[in-house]
């Protein structure tokens, strides 16, 4: 039996609903991103360090787009059952940042970067068996034996 047939997604049920629901947060807590690097970051006259965390950021120049795009994109991808897997991957750097941001540095947003590493953890649970031949060792028996390529002549 080939490894795609084994696969199958551990409380189904439950890994759709937080597979959809943070789909719909990526993409459009992405598409928010975007803006803010295109229109700027919304602070206040006189900005708390976590404001002027995120003007430091914009005035690179080019972080805030990019990452609003690559939420965008992976949430977007995340809809989808065949793409889900990948998805989630690229989302597990995002839900980590996001994570020692919220418990180092911004500790007001805890109540949205807590759930959002939690669903990301949680789905990767869920869809691990997508994930386990990244850790099986190689299958060699169907490789060719070197021996009779050497003889062939």
């Amino acid at each position: 039996m080939s490894s795609l047939e084994t696969r199958h997604v551990r409380l189904p049920r439950l890994a759709f609903v937080v597979r959809n629901l943070f789909a719909l947060f990526l993409f459009g807590t992405g598409i928010m991103t975007m803006g803010f690097g295109l229109n700027g970051y919304p602070v206040d006259q006189t900005p708390d360090e976590v404001g002027r965390f995120m003007i430091a950021l914009q005035a690179t120049g080019y972080l805030i787009f990019w990452v609003g795009l690559f939420k965008t994109i992976a949430g977007g991808l995340m809809f989808f059952p065949r793409t889900a897997p990948l998805a989630i991957l690229m989302s597990l750097p995002y839900a980590f940042n996001i994570l020692l941001y919220v418990t180092l540095f911004a500790r007001q947003f805890l109540a949205i970067g807590l759930p959002d590493f939690g669903a990301c953890v949680f789905l990767l649970y869920c869809y691990f068996d997508w994930y386990r031949p990244i850790f099986a060792a190689p299958d060699t028996s169907s490789l060719p034996d070197p021996m009779e390529d050497a003889n062939a002549v």
